[in-house]
Protein backbone atom coordinates (compact mmCIF):
# COMPACT_ATOMS: atom_id res chain seq x y z
CA UNK A 1 0.00 0.00 0.00
CA UNK A 2 1.21 3.43 -0.81
CA UNK A 3 1.12 5.37 2.10
CA UNK A 4 3.61 8.53 0.80
CA UNK A 5 3.17 10.91 -2.07
CA UNK A 6 4.65 8.85 -4.71
CA UNK A 7 3.40 9.51 -8.07
CA UNK A 8 1.77 6.25 -9.20
CA UNK A 9 2.45 6.84 -12.74
CA UNK A 10 3.51 3.96 -15.72
CA UNK A 11 4.78 5.13 -18.81
CA UNK A 12 2.39 4.15 -21.37
CA UNK A 13 -0.75 3.29 -19.22
CA UNK A 14 -3.27 5.19 -19.03
CA UNK A 15 -6.58 4.57 -16.45
CA UNK A 16 -9.49 5.78 -14.44
CA UNK A 17 -12.60 4.94 -12.07
CA UNK A 18 -15.96 6.21 -11.89
CA UNK A 19 -19.58 5.77 -10.72
CA UNK A 20 -22.18 4.41 -12.62
CA UNK A 21 -24.45 3.63 -10.09
CA UNK A 22 -24.02 -0.35 -10.21
CA UNK A 23 -23.76 -0.68 -6.16
CA UNK A 24 -26.27 2.36 -5.78
CA UNK A 25 -24.49 4.97 -3.93
CA UNK A 26 -21.73 7.76 -5.69
CA UNK A 27 -18.83 5.05 -5.01
CA UNK A 28 -16.24 4.33 -8.05
CA UNK A 29 -17.69 0.87 -9.34
CA UNK A 30 -16.02 1.34 -13.68
CA UNK A 31 -12.55 1.48 -14.06
CA UNK A 32 -10.23 1.01 -16.84
CA UNK A 33 -6.51 0.14 -17.48
CA UNK A 34 -5.04 1.01 -20.78
CA UNK A 35 -2.09 0.55 -22.40
CA UNK A 36 -1.26 2.81 -25.37
CA UNK A 37 0.20 0.28 -27.26
CA UNK A 38 -0.54 -3.17 -27.09
CA UNK A 39 1.10 -5.14 -24.42
CA UNK A 40 2.56 -8.35 -23.26
CA UNK A 41 0.19 -10.26 -21.28
CA UNK A 42 -0.03 -13.05 -18.30
CA UNK A 43 -2.67 -14.36 -16.30
CA UNK A 44 -3.21 -16.40 -13.71
CA UNK A 45 -6.77 -17.80 -12.64
CA UNK A 46 -9.32 -19.20 -9.56
CA UNK A 47 -9.31 -23.02 -9.74
CA UNK A 48 -13.32 -22.45 -8.78
CA UNK A 49 -15.38 -25.08 -10.38
CA UNK A 50 -17.60 -22.22 -11.09
CA UNK A 51 -15.41 -19.78 -12.93
CA UNK A 52 -17.32 -15.86 -13.27
CA UNK A 53 -18.00 -15.51 -16.78
CA UNK A 54 -15.31 -12.64 -17.17
CA UNK A 55 -12.19 -15.10 -16.42
CA UNK A 56 -13.91 -17.39 -18.97
CA UNK A 57 -13.48 -14.91 -21.87
CA UNK A 58 -9.72 -14.04 -20.55
CA UNK A 59 -8.76 -17.14 -20.10
CA UNK A 60 -8.80 -17.69 -24.15
CA UNK A 61 -7.79 -14.21 -24.89
CA UNK A 62 -4.92 -14.57 -22.78
CA UNK A 63 -3.47 -17.59 -24.40
CA UNK A 64 -3.23 -15.31 -27.49
CA UNK A 65 -0.50 -12.92 -25.41
CA UNK A 66 -1.41 -9.51 -25.81
CA UNK A 67 -3.85 -7.39 -24.23
CA UNK A 68 -4.31 -3.70 -24.14
CA UNK A 69 -6.94 -2.78 -21.74
CA UNK A 70 -8.68 -4.32 -18.82
CA UNK A 71 -12.32 -2.92 -17.91
CA UNK A 72 -13.59 -4.05 -14.10
CA UNK A 73 -16.88 -3.27 -12.47
CA UNK A 74 -17.57 -3.75 -9.17
CA UNK A 75 -21.10 -4.32 -7.27
CA UNK A 76 -21.50 -7.06 -9.40
CA UNK A 77 -19.74 -10.64 -9.88
CA UNK A 78 -21.57 -11.69 -13.15
CA UNK A 79 -20.86 -15.18 -11.63
CA UNK A 80 -23.21 -18.02 -11.71
CA UNK A 81 -25.04 -15.96 -14.51
CA UNK A 82 -24.93 -19.19 -17.44
CA UNK A 83 -25.15 -17.93 -20.92
CA UNK A 84 -26.58 -14.64 -20.29
CA UNK A 85 -23.62 -13.41 -17.94
CA UNK A 86 -21.42 -14.63 -20.41
CA UNK A 87 -23.06 -12.22 -23.33
CA UNK A 88 -23.22 -9.71 -20.52
CA UNK A 89 -19.58 -9.91 -20.17
CA UNK A 90 -18.98 -10.19 -23.97
CA UNK A 91 -21.62 -6.95 -24.76
CA UNK A 92 -19.11 -4.61 -22.30
CA UNK A 93 -15.76 -5.95 -23.83
CA UNK A 94 -17.62 -5.00 -27.26
CA UNK A 95 -18.50 -1.60 -26.03
CA UNK A 96 -15.19 -0.87 -24.66
CA UNK A 97 -13.75 -1.74 -28.56
CA UNK A 98 -16.14 0.24 -30.33
CA UNK A 99 -15.43 3.05 -27.65
CA UNK A 100 -11.65 2.99 -28.24
CA UNK A 101 -11.40 1.51 -31.65
CA UNK A 102 -9.36 -1.13 -30.38
CA UNK A 103 -9.38 -5.09 -31.38
CA UNK A 104 -12.13 -6.51 -29.14
CA UNK A 105 -9.94 -9.35 -28.38
CA UNK A 106 -7.34 -6.76 -26.67
CA UNK A 107 -9.98 -6.36 -23.79
CA UNK A 108 -10.19 -8.17 -21.05
CA UNK A 109 -13.46 -8.02 -18.69
CA UNK A 110 -13.43 -8.24 -14.81
CA UNK A 111 -16.48 -8.26 -11.97
CA UNK A 112 -16.25 -8.42 -8.61
CA UNK A 113 -19.23 -8.19 -6.21
CA UNK A 114 -22.34 -10.55 -5.27
CA UNK A 115 -22.63 -13.85 -7.13
CA UNK A 116 -25.94 -14.92 -8.87
CA UNK A 117 -26.80 -10.98 -10.47
CA UNK A 118 -26.58 -10.34 -13.95
CA UNK A 119 -24.58 -6.99 -15.06
CA UNK A 120 -26.79 -4.05 -15.31
CA UNK A 121 -25.62 -3.59 -18.97
CA UNK A 122 -27.37 -0.24 -19.61
CA UNK A 123 -25.24 1.30 -16.55
CA UNK A 124 -22.33 -0.04 -17.68
CA UNK A 125 -22.49 0.37 -21.62
CA UNK A 126 -23.81 3.98 -20.72
CA UNK A 127 -20.76 4.92 -18.28
CA UNK A 128 -17.93 3.64 -20.75
CA UNK A 129 -17.71 7.20 -23.07
CA UNK A 130 -16.92 8.89 -20.31
CA UNK A 131 -14.62 5.88 -18.45
CA UNK A 132 -12.83 6.43 -21.76
CA UNK A 133 -12.44 10.47 -22.19
CA UNK A 134 -11.35 10.39 -18.35
CA UNK A 135 -8.42 7.70 -19.27
CA UNK A 136 -5.08 9.88 -17.57
CA UNK A 137 -1.59 9.25 -16.39
CA UNK A 138 -2.89 9.55 -12.67
CA UNK A 139 -6.20 7.84 -12.94
CA UNK A 140 -4.56 4.13 -11.91
CA UNK A 141 -5.52 5.32 -8.19
CA UNK A 142 -8.86 5.96 -9.83
CA UNK A 143 -9.33 2.47 -11.16
CA UNK A 144 -8.09 0.95 -7.53
CA UNK A 145 -11.23 2.67 -6.41
CA UNK A 146 -13.62 1.60 -8.98
CA UNK A 147 -12.89 -2.14 -8.12
CA UNK A 148 -13.41 -2.27 -4.08
CA UNK A 149 -15.73 -3.58 -2.57
CA UNK A 150 -15.49 -4.41 1.33
CA UNK A 151 -11.93 -3.33 1.39
CA UNK A 152 -11.50 -0.89 3.88
CA UNK A 153 -8.54 1.26 1.99
CA UNK A 154 -7.28 1.10 -1.26
CA UNK A 155 -3.85 -1.28 -2.19
CA UNK A 156 -1.03 -0.04 -4.39
CA UNK A 157 2.28 -0.70 -4.94
CA UNK A 158 5.18 0.60 -7.42
CA UNK A 159 8.94 0.04 -7.99
CA UNK A 160 11.41 1.37 -10.18
CA UNK A 161 14.65 0.68 -10.96
CA UNK A 162 17.09 -0.32 -13.77
CA UNK A 163 16.75 -3.70 -15.47
CA UNK A 164 18.49 -4.34 -18.72
CA UNK A 165 20.18 -0.55 -18.78
CA UNK A 166 17.03 1.32 -18.68
CA UNK A 167 14.47 2.52 -16.12
CA UNK A 168 11.84 0.52 -15.39
CA UNK A 169 8.57 0.70 -13.87
CA UNK A 170 6.40 -1.95 -12.06
CA UNK A 171 2.74 -0.97 -10.58
CA UNK A 172 0.46 -3.20 -9.36
CA UNK A 173 -3.24 -2.63 -7.74
CA UNK A 174 -5.26 -5.04 -5.72
CA UNK A 175 -8.71 -5.73 -4.69
CA UNK A 176 -9.46 -7.97 -1.57
CA UNK A 177 -10.63 -8.36 1.93
CA UNK A 178 -12.90 -11.17 2.33
CA UNK A 179 -13.26 -14.66 0.57
CA UNK A 180 -9.35 -15.14 0.52
CA UNK A 181 -8.10 -18.93 -0.40
CA UNK A 182 -5.92 -19.87 -3.19
CA UNK A 183 -6.02 -21.43 -5.87
CA UNK A 184 -5.46 -18.10 -6.38
CA UNK A 185 -6.21 -16.23 -3.92
CA UNK A 186 -9.79 -14.14 -3.97
CA UNK A 187 -9.09 -11.36 -5.58
CA UNK A 188 -8.30 -8.91 -8.46
CA UNK A 189 -4.66 -8.28 -8.92
CA UNK A 190 -3.44 -5.86 -12.27
CA UNK A 191 0.17 -5.40 -13.15
CA UNK A 192 1.31 -2.71 -14.88
CA UNK A 193 4.85 -2.65 -16.24
CA UNK A 194 6.99 -0.54 -19.18
CA UNK A 195 9.79 -3.25 -19.34
CA UNK A 196 10.84 -5.43 -22.59
CA UNK A 197 9.87 -8.89 -21.71
CA UNK A 198 9.49 -12.05 -23.75
CA UNK A 199 6.22 -13.68 -23.59
CA UNK A 200 6.90 -17.10 -21.85
CA UNK A 201 9.66 -15.27 -19.62
CA UNK A 202 6.73 -12.79 -18.37
CA UNK A 203 4.44 -15.67 -18.02
CA UNK A 204 6.87 -17.90 -16.35
CA UNK A 205 8.10 -14.95 -13.88
CA UNK A 206 4.53 -14.36 -13.27
CA UNK A 207 3.34 -17.78 -12.05
CA UNK A 208 6.31 -18.32 -9.97
CA UNK A 209 5.96 -15.21 -8.08
CA UNK A 210 2.20 -15.49 -8.00
CA UNK A 211 2.78 -18.54 -6.07
CA UNK A 212 5.03 -17.37 -3.52
CA UNK A 213 2.85 -14.33 -2.87
CA UNK A 214 -1.17 -14.56 -3.51
CA UNK A 215 -0.87 -18.20 -3.49
CA UNK A 216 0.71 -17.84 0.06
CA UNK A 217 -1.80 -15.95 2.24
CA UNK A 218 -5.37 -16.63 3.65
CA UNK A 219 -8.08 -14.95 5.44
CA UNK A 220 -11.25 -17.23 5.60
CA UNK A 221 -10.17 -20.32 3.74
CA UNK A 222 -12.61 -19.17 1.05
CA UNK A 223 -12.23 -19.49 -2.87
CA UNK A 224 -13.88 -17.17 -4.95
CA UNK A 225 -15.21 -17.64 -8.62
CA UNK A 226 -14.02 -14.09 -9.85
CA UNK A 227 -9.88 -14.72 -8.64
CA UNK A 228 -8.18 -13.29 -11.28
CA UNK A 229 -4.50 -11.80 -11.74
CA UNK A 230 -3.04 -10.08 -14.44
CA UNK A 231 0.08 -8.64 -15.41
CA UNK A 232 0.55 -6.12 -18.87
CA UNK A 233 4.03 -5.32 -19.99
CA UNK A 234 4.18 -2.71 -22.99
CA UNK A 235 7.86 -2.80 -23.73
CA UNK A 236 8.02 1.52 -23.78
CA UNK A 237 11.00 1.41 -21.16
CA UNK A 238 13.00 0.12 -24.52
CA UNK A 239 15.36 -2.21 -22.00
CA UNK A 240 17.68 -4.81 -23.16
CA UNK A 241 14.64 -7.50 -23.84
CA UNK A 242 14.34 -9.83 -20.83
CA UNK A 243 14.69 -13.13 -21.94
CA UNK A 244 14.24 -17.01 -19.93
CA UNK A 245 17.63 -17.62 -18.24
CA UNK A 246 19.53 -14.35 -17.61
CA UNK A 247 20.93 -12.45 -14.82
CA UNK A 248 18.60 -9.45 -15.65
CA UNK A 249 15.40 -11.03 -15.52
CA UNK A 250 16.03 -12.19 -11.87
CA UNK A 251 16.10 -8.24 -11.18
CA UNK A 252 12.78 -7.79 -12.75
CA UNK A 253 12.09 -10.79 -10.67
CA UNK A 254 12.79 -9.34 -7.86
CA UNK A 255 11.14 -5.69 -8.57
CA UNK A 256 8.14 -8.17 -8.55
CA UNK A 257 8.22 -9.95 -6.05
CA UNK A 258 8.40 -6.99 -3.58
CA UNK A 259 5.63 -5.14 -5.46
CA UNK A 260 2.88 -8.07 -4.80
CA UNK A 261 4.34 -9.10 -1.63
CA UNK A 262 3.46 -5.78 -0.69
CA UNK A 263 0.09 -6.03 -1.89
CA UNK A 264 -0.50 -9.08 -1.07
CA UNK A 265 0.16 -8.52 2.78
CA UNK A 266 -1.88 -5.52 2.11
CA UNK A 267 -4.98 -7.85 1.54
CA UNK A 268 -4.31 -9.93 4.63
CA UNK A 269 -3.98 -6.85 6.69
CA UNK A 270 -7.33 -5.43 5.47
CA UNK A 271 -8.95 -8.86 5.84
CA UNK A 272 -12.80 -8.35 6.34
CA UNK A 273 -12.84 -7.86 10.22
CA UNK A 274 -9.19 -8.58 10.62
CA UNK A 275 -7.03 -7.33 13.94
CA UNK A 276 -4.10 -9.26 13.47
CA UNK A 277 -1.36 -9.89 10.77
CA UNK A 278 -0.64 -13.75 11.64
CA UNK A 279 2.65 -14.87 9.82
CA UNK A 280 3.07 -18.88 9.59
CA UNK A 281 6.56 -20.88 9.23
CA UNK A 282 6.31 -24.64 8.67
CA UNK A 283 9.99 -25.96 8.31
CA UNK A 284 11.59 -29.34 8.56
CA UNK A 285 8.42 -30.96 6.09
CA UNK A 286 9.72 -33.79 4.04
CA UNK A 287 7.85 -32.39 0.93
CA UNK A 288 6.69 -29.11 0.36
CA UNK A 289 3.45 -30.43 -0.11
CA UNK A 290 3.75 -31.34 3.74
CA UNK A 291 4.52 -28.27 5.00
CA UNK A 292 1.96 -26.43 2.71
CA UNK A 293 -0.46 -28.85 4.10
CA UNK A 294 0.18 -28.03 7.87
CA UNK A 295 0.62 -24.48 7.32
CA UNK A 296 -3.03 -24.34 5.69
CA UNK A 297 -4.34 -26.52 8.69
CA UNK A 298 -3.33 -23.69 11.06
CA UNK A 299 -3.54 -20.61 9.14
CA UNK A 300 -7.90 -21.94 8.40
CA UNK A 301 -8.32 -23.10 11.64
CA UNK A 302 -11.86 -21.09 13.45
CA UNK A 303 -10.10 -22.09 16.51
CA UNK A 304 -6.62 -20.56 16.21
CA UNK A 305 -8.01 -17.93 14.10
CA UNK A 306 -10.72 -17.09 17.07
CA UNK A 307 -7.91 -17.29 19.37
CA UNK A 308 -5.70 -14.84 18.41
CA UNK A 309 -8.45 -12.50 17.89
CA UNK A 310 -9.95 -12.97 21.31
CA UNK A 311 -5.98 -12.83 22.23
CA UNK A 312 -6.16 -15.96 24.44
CA UNK A 313 -2.48 -17.71 24.16
CA UNK A 314 -3.99 -21.19 23.95
CA UNK A 315 -1.08 -22.69 21.99
CA UNK A 316 -2.78 -26.28 21.76
CA UNK A 317 -5.42 -25.11 18.99
CA UNK A 318 -2.14 -24.61 17.10
CA UNK A 319 -1.14 -28.12 18.11
CA UNK A 320 -4.45 -29.50 17.58
CA UNK A 321 -4.97 -27.69 13.73
CA UNK A 322 -1.30 -29.15 13.11
CA UNK A 323 -2.54 -32.77 14.05
CA UNK A 324 -5.03 -32.15 11.55
CA UNK A 325 -3.28 -31.91 8.61
CA UNK A 326 -3.27 -35.46 7.47
CA UNK A 327 0.37 -35.52 6.98
CA UNK A 328 2.96 -38.10 8.62
CA UNK A 329 4.69 -36.52 11.67
CA UNK A 330 6.88 -38.47 14.48
CA UNK A 331 5.39 -35.79 17.47
CA UNK A 332 8.29 -35.99 19.38
CA UNK A 333 10.31 -33.94 16.99
CA UNK A 334 7.57 -31.37 16.76
CA UNK A 335 8.32 -28.20 17.85
CA UNK A 336 5.73 -24.46 17.97
CA UNK A 337 7.10 -21.43 19.19
CA UNK A 338 4.88 -18.26 18.76
CA UNK A 339 6.60 -14.88 18.48
CA UNK A 340 10.01 -16.29 19.30
CA UNK A 341 8.65 -17.69 22.21
CA UNK A 342 8.65 -21.92 22.55
CA UNK A 343 5.96 -23.24 24.35
CA UNK A 344 6.24 -27.29 23.01
CA UNK A 345 8.23 -29.63 22.24
CA UNK A 346 9.50 -33.62 21.63
CA UNK A 347 5.58 -34.01 22.32
CA UNK A 348 5.51 -31.86 25.29
CA UNK A 349 4.91 -28.35 26.27
CA UNK A 350 7.56 -25.98 27.51
CA UNK A 351 7.92 -24.04 30.36
CA UNK A 352 7.42 -20.63 29.56
CA UNK A 353 5.93 -17.31 31.51
CA UNK A 354 2.32 -17.35 30.59
CA UNK A 355 2.15 -13.29 30.84
CA UNK A 356 4.95 -13.04 28.36
CA UNK A 357 2.75 -15.13 26.11
CA UNK A 358 0.13 -13.05 26.85
CA UNK A 359 1.61 -9.60 25.61
CA UNK A 360 2.71 -11.52 22.18
CA UNK A 361 -1.00 -12.56 21.24
CA UNK A 362 -1.90 -8.69 22.00
CA UNK A 363 0.65 -7.97 19.40
CA UNK A 364 -0.61 -6.81 15.54
CA UNK A 365 1.73 -9.04 13.78
CA UNK A 366 2.38 -12.49 15.39
CA UNK A 367 4.70 -15.19 14.03
CA UNK A 368 4.23 -18.68 14.04
CA UNK A 369 7.01 -21.30 13.67
CA UNK A 370 6.59 -24.97 13.43
CA UNK A 371 9.16 -27.62 13.40
CA UNK A 372 8.80 -30.37 11.94
CA UNK A 373 12.11 -32.56 12.20
CA UNK A 374 11.32 -34.81 8.89
CA UNK A 375 13.24 -33.24 6.23
CA UNK A 376 14.36 -29.53 4.69
CA UNK A 377 11.29 -28.54 3.33
CA UNK A 378 9.36 -25.04 4.47
CA UNK A 379 6.38 -23.05 3.61
CA UNK A 380 5.02 -20.21 4.54
CA UNK A 381 1.43 -18.56 5.04
CA UNK A 382 0.30 -15.03 5.54
CA UNK A 383 -3.43 -14.92 7.78
CA UNK A 384 -4.99 -13.07 9.67
CA UNK A 385 -7.55 -13.65 13.14
CA UNK A 386 -11.34 -14.27 12.80
CA UNK A 387 -13.55 -11.34 14.39
CA UNK A 388 -16.46 -10.77 15.16
CA UNK A 389 -16.83 -8.23 12.20
CA UNK A 390 -15.96 -11.03 10.08
CA UNK A 391 -19.39 -12.30 10.89
CA UNK A 392 -21.14 -8.96 10.49
CA UNK A 393 -19.80 -8.61 7.21
CA UNK A 394 -20.67 -11.36 5.77
CA UNK A 395 -24.05 -11.76 7.03
CA UNK A 396 -25.34 -9.11 5.97
CA UNK A 397 -23.22 -8.82 2.28
CA UNK A 398 -26.31 -8.64 0.17
CA UNK A 399 -28.47 -6.81 2.32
Amino acid sequence: MVKNKTKIYVPGFLANGIAVGIKGTDKKDLGLIYSTVPAKVAAVFTKNTFKAAPLLINEERVKRGIAQAIITNSGCANAATGKEGYRDALAVSAALSREMKIKNELVLVSSTGVIGKRLPLKKIESGIGKLVKGLNEAGIEDAEAAMMTTDKYPKVAIRKGVVGAKDITICGIAKGAGMIEPNMATLLTYVMTDALIDSKALSTVFHQVINSTFNSISVDGCMSTNDMAIIMANGLAGNNPLEKVQARLQRFRDMLSEVLTELCQAVVQDGEGATKFISIMVEGAKSKSDARSAAYAIANSNLVKTAFFGEDPNWGRIIAALGSSGISMEKEKVSLSIGGKMVFHQDSPVAFNLSELKEIFKKDRINVHVGLGAGDKSYFVYTSDLSCDYVKINADYTT
